[in-house]
């Protein structure tokens, strides 16, 4: 070869033919010729069109297919993991006046951020709007509990508060204890609050279970044997706060009034508070509170002057 290039030798079974002229007229134009069709045409004759169907958990939005988000995921609302309905109570929202106390009340009383996502609460707000604001707020309370307020109860409830109610039954009831039908709804106006009480035993069971709208509060806890113990909860909107066991009989709670809101050295600052509070039904073998009966909710004694609704101006 010396270094130089030969041409490439045509290959025997395709003999080298000129390419036509570039103004030659094409044979499938020609008269007697069959047109042949595009290859994509060909192609489609023999295709079958199948319809697809989307995998588990999918939808069609804008085109394209997409993860369906569940209800109260905080994962999927970008709110981090430990969110949502099967999250576990934040340590960060609790704190106590001991560790003793602390230990005590593990698990009986907690709060689960975000249970909620935007959306549910604002479709709890769009439902409960209509009814409480033909109402005027109360500044006095048939057992002196609470100041400010205005509230109802409701079992009937449209489809995405259904689903919320649900959440709260798995997530805060024991198994054959379930809340009762009707929730109370329960207006705080920015001036009002709740004072300490215990719920009485002739109306609720062994569980409380609250979910928390428009505007952040402090839930306190004080021991009914001795006031020096003490737990407080923030009750951020769209949380879930659970009491059960002592922290349900054996403590008073209460919503403090905003120039009291402070969680630590942090300020709080109060506004108009709507809670959905789930109870269940009592139990025969329900314990008796240990502090002193007239100060629950529904007792039927003489409440102590802490206890007394205020005088009508």
């Amino acid at each position: 070869m010396g270094g130089a290039l030969e041409a490439a030798a045509p290959h025997p079974r395709s003999p080298s033919i000129p390419p036509p002229p570039h103004n030659a007229p094409r044979a499938d134009l020609l008269p007697g010729v069959p047109r042949a069709s595009p290859p994509g045409r060909r192609a489609a004759l023999f295709c079958r069109r199948v319809p697809l169907r989307p995998a588990p958990g999918m939808h069609r939005a804008g085109g394209l297919w997409r993860r369906r988000r569940r209800p109260g995921n905080g994962a999927a609302l970008g709110t981090g993991p430990g969110t949502g309905p099967g999250a576990e109570a934040d340590p960060g929202l609790v704190r106590a006046s001991s560790p003793e106390v602390e230990r005590r009340l593990r698990g009986l009383a907690s709060v689960r951020r975000d249970f909620l996502n935007p959306g549910e609460a604002a479709e709890l707000l769009r439902e409960l709007e209509p009814v409480l604001g033909r109402r005027p707020y109360q500044f006095d309370h048939w057992d002196g509990a609470i100041c400010g307020y205005r509230e109802t109860e409701r079992g009937r409830w449209g489809g995405a508060a259904r689903a919320v109610l649900g959440r709260v039954a798995a997530a805060a009831f024991p198994p054959g204890r379930p809340p009762l039908p009707l929730v109370h709804v329960l207006d705080l106006h920015p001036r009002g609050h709740v004072r300490p009480h215990v719920d009485s035993v002739k109306f609720c069971g062994c569980t409380i279970a609250g979910v928390s709208l428009l505007s952040p509060s402090v839930m306190r806890l004080v021991s009914c044997r001795a006031p020096g113990q003490w737990l407080e909860l923030l009750l951020e909107p769209g949380s879930l706060y659970v009491l059960r066991g002592a922290a349900r009989y054996d403590f008073t709670h209460e919503i403090l009034r905003d120039e009291e809101s402070f969680f630590g050295g942090r300020r709080v600052p109060r506004g108009r508070r709507l809670a959905l509070i789930c109870r269940n039904a009592p139990h025969d073998t329900t314990p008796e509170p240990v502090g002193d009966s007239s100060a629950f909710i529904g007792g039927t004694e003489t409440e102590p002057p802490l206890l007394q609704p205020p005088n009508k101006q």
